[in-house]
């Protein structure tokens, strides 16, 4: 019988003992703040033999829980107005009899404690099974019918021995009586279903036979407790044996009363000497196993993370606590290790998330072997581990475990047919060097990893004290970029593109600078990067679009624009509806869309091409042309690239560099120049400083061109006069 059907079989059971009258059955209290979450449980509870109630809020619940009597409460932790732990504080002072089942979407382990210390039946955490849910409830109808039949039975206790057997023989519980010798006098038939021993094996038998090895010293004062009332024993753990190996090892409960679960002294009055004489110990031993291997897992998942069960930042932090307090006492030094997974996000959002989480689990495999007896390597979150390293001969031992972990991440990662290459950025801070506390030497190993990043990535590096007031003129400089533009400190500059063969203006790149009160004029590298974080960039993108066209639309006036100008376009924007603020924008200031040119980086391409085919094909409806820019230092597909509508490749600058010899064979420079005449694409080549350069790039089939060789980016007077110059 599943949990379904049995469920049906206890409810059917209710209802035929009560003749279907409503008043008996069970009445079950829904307490969930989300209504369709709240109504989908009422409609599958609907079907069986319950009267429900809900409840939408905390003040709800208590309002109907004073009004009337539940036999169950099902309840969220998580609401609006008061959480379920005050709620079960409610229930436990003022309907003591009402059961609570938690059915939660709260993970935190202090939530789920919480609830189990004040009574609550079951913790299940959402998204649940609905048999789970079935079998939860179907247990706590089935226990509060045994309850309810323990007490009736208990009653008659006091006139009939028949019935106490009745009760003992199939009570849920072991319960036993020993001697004064702690031999067994008497134990009733759970013992059998439990620990597979017949009451027939053990009547005799000293307790020691049923306790585990480890626990005989502490079952002494559970079997012969010679005390009763509230000095007698109460909770006290044990692991029994089983007669059967398949059984294993199984947590016990000794608790207080018959009903509490005690353990206490057994005595005979003599009421002639008024005395009494100690004979033995009586008992009841209660099964707990799937409850603690339910906080076992509890715990470990509070401390765990659930993708690479590495431990998490609770747990590493108060290994490091410990560390910390042990390496001061012994005079030791110990190392903090922050790693950062270069590229990760790129994975992530190219082969989907469960690459991502499956590229996870394979570095923390990697990054396990590297590690020495007595490190800690935990997860923090993303793609964020960390590394505590103790007893540290010198900082060499912390350089050592950090390449091994760069070069155990060489190897490509395979999923299946695709594979993925990445490497890592790593900080490092020492005790008591960097810091004296956790928090501390966190903070500074993650400071340290931010710089390696900065220097170009996949590297490591250590702390120094300098870096903080790099971070604090960075965190200046980001709370300044939020008033640049309200101040007007923000203007454009234009680096023009050349026509090698006639050396004439053939179109400009249009280029952002921040003129800083006290740093002066800042390029877009310096400060781009900050509204790429910290969510400026699509109201700095949208300034600077406005800056450009009425600039453009001066120039047409007066009869002496480029052709064409280029607008370099952030991948935030494109995600925020920009054609269309292009488009009213071209409107407004009345200029011609094949003026404009939008600059973007392969990598846009490749996040999610299909989104990005659909918005760079919005783009072209505009009339504008779109350009690549930085060409071939991404990741791209070829395949790709025929799909998109492009009309520019911008040869990077890097490439062009490498021109520095008469005899220079650039074979990047050819493919590049090859593949844009195939696609019928334009060509510009960015960062051309010498003639050399100029003059290889014209002969390979490359004339239009950028850099200082020509032209430095010019203010819009400056290129104005230029334009005046050249024009016929």
């Amino acid at each position: 019988m599943n949990a379904s059907q049995s469920l049906i079989f206890s409810a059917e059971l209710i209802k035929d003992a009560s003749q279907k009258d409503t008043e008996a059955m069970p009445k079950i209290l829904l307490v969930d703040d989300e209504p369709r979450m709240l109504s989908s449980l009422h409609e599958f509870l609907k079907p069986y033999d319950f009267h429900l109630f809900t409840a939408n809020c905390g003040q709800d619940a208590l309002e109907q829980l004073i009004k009337d009597k539940f036999d169950l409460v099902l309840l969220d932790m998580r609401l609006p107005d008061m959480s379920g732990l005050d709620i079960m504080n409610a229930i436990n002072a003022n309907s003591p009899g009402t059961d609570v089942i938690v059915i939660s979407g709260n993970n935190d382990i202090d939530s789920a404690i919480g609830a189990l210390k004040r009574g609550a039946f079951d913790y299940l955490r959402k998204p649940y099974a609905r048999e789970e849910l079935l079998k939860t409830i179907d247990n706590v109808l089935k226990q509060r019918a045994l309850a309810k039949e323990h007490r009736r039975v208990t009653m008659q206790l006091e006139n009939s021995e028949k019935n106490y057997r009745y009760l003992v023989d199939n009570s849920p519980d072991i319960i036993y009586a020993l001697n004064s010798e702690g031999r067994f006098t008497f134990v009733n038939n759970r013992v059998h279903q439990l620990l597979g021993f017949t009451r027939e094996e053990l009547i005799g038998q000293h307790y020691s036979v049923l306790v585990h090895d480890e626990d005989i010293e502490l079952a002494h004062f559970v079997f012969q407790e010679r005390r009763v009332g509230e000095r007698a024993s109460s909770n006290v753990e044990l692991r029994l044996k089983c007669h059967k190996a398949q059984c294993g090892s199984i947590t016990f409960d000794n608790s207080l009363l018959t009903i509490s679960f005690n353990s206490m002294g057994m005595y005979f009055s003599d009421t002639r000497k008024n005395s009494s004489e100690y004979f033995g110990t009586y008992g009841v031993a209660r099964d707990i196993t799937e409850h603690k291997r339910a906080e076992a897992l509890i715990t470990y998942q509070a401390y765990h993370d659930i993708l690479t069960d590495l431990p998490n930042r609770a747990l590493f932090k108060d290994r490091l606590g410990l560390s910390i307090i042990q390496s001061k006492r012994n005079d030791t030094r110990l190392a903090v290790m922050f790693i950062d997974l270069d590229r990760f996000k790129l994975i992530n959002d190219t082969m989907g998330h469960v690459t991502g989480d499956e590229l996870l689990r394979q570095v923390a495999i990697r990054l396990k072997g590297c590690l020495r007896r007595g490190d800690t390597l935990a997860r923090i979150g993303g793609d964020e581990f960390i590394l505590l390293m103790t007893d540290l001969k010198d900082k060499q031992d912390a350089v050592e475990v950090a390449e091994k972990f760069l070069k155990s991440l060489q190897h490509p990662f395979h999923f299946g047919s695709n594979e993925a290459q990445i490497s890592a950025s790593i900080g490092i801070a020492l005790y008591p060097d960097d810091g004296s506390s956790i928090d501390e030497l966190i903070r500074h190993a993650d400071l340290a990893m931010y710089h390696v990043k900065a220097r170009g990535k996949n590297g490591h590096g250590f702390y120094d004290s300098s870096m903080i007031d790099a971070s604090h003129q960075k965190l200046a400089l980001e709370k300044d970029l939020r008033k640049a533009l309200e101040r007007g400190e923000l203007e454009m500059h234009y680096q023009p593109q050349v026509d090698s063969a006639t050396g004439r203006v053939a179109g400009a790149e249009a280029l952002m600078r921040w003129n800083h009160p006290e740093q002066g004029m800042l390029t877009p590298g310096e400060f781009l990067p900050y509204a790429e974080e910290n969510g400026l960039i699509v109201p700095i993108s949208e300034w600077m679009l406005e800056a450009t066209l009425s600039d453009l639309a001066a120039w047409n006036n007066a009869g002496i624009s480029p052709s064409r100008l280029s607008i370099n376009l952030s991948p935030q924007c494109l995600e925020r509806g920009f054609p269309k603020k292009l488009k009213d924008a071209l409107l407004r200031y009345d200029i011609a869309p094949n003026q404009i040119e939008i600059e973007i980086t392969e990598n846009i391409c490749i996040r999610n091409p299909n989104h990005a085919i659909d918005q760079l094909n919005m783009l072209s409806r505009t009339g504008v042309s779109v350009a690549i820019d930085d060409f071939g230092t991404g990741y791209s597909s070829l395949a790709y690239l025929q799909k998109f509508p492009i009309h520019t490749i911008k040869i990077d600058q890097s490439f062009v560099k490498e021109i520095i010899f008469d005899d220079t064979h650039s074979p990047i420079i050819l493919a590049i120049i090859s593949i844009a005449k195939e696609l019928g694409l334009k060509l510009i080549a960015e960062g051309v400083e010498t003639k050399l350069q100029a003059s290889y790039l014209e002969n390979a089939g490359c004339t239009i061109m950028q850099g200082y060789f020509y032209h430095r980016p010019l203010a819009r007077h400056a290129l104005t006069q230029l334009l005046v110059q050249q024009a016929p």
